[in-house]
């Protein structure tokens, strides 16, 4: 078996900023890979999608938008919601969905806008 220092040579990074590097790893990466797997599914994608359009949409609206049921729609707003990449708003019986905050707004907009790019390179 070969150690590092028989595979790493001048362009690798020192092994004094290799720890420096790892200590810095942000917590924050537990949840970034979790909103990953959370955006990986291509219903809740397009359910997104939706709501950069329209500033918000009632459950309804999306099931009929994308031909699904209200209980499936019903069950990919909870996760996204858990994610807090969308928000509600009840008026009487209706529930309006939205995007988050201007964040979700942009990482959405940025993510099918790399996806457009990939598909164009094709």
């Amino acid at each position: 078996m070969s150690s590092r220092n028989d595979v790493c040579e001048e362009f690798c990074v020192t092994s004094g900023r290799t720890r420096e590097l790892k200590e810095n790893i942000p917590r924050q990466t537990v949840e970034m890979a979790s909103l990953f797997k959370v955006l990986g599914d291509e219903t809740r994608a397009k359910i997104l999608y939706l709501l950069t359009l329209e500033k918000e949409l009632c459950v309804c609206d999306i099931a009929e938008i994308l031909d699904s049921s209200l209980s499936n729609i019903s069950h990919h707003l909870r996760l996204l919601r858990a994610h807090r990449l969308v928000k509600y708003r009840k008026a009487g019986k209706n529930v309006f969905y939205s995007l988050d905050d201007i964040h979700v707004v942009n990482m959405i907009k940025e993510g099918f806008e790399h996806a457009s790019h990939i598909i164009n390179e094709e």
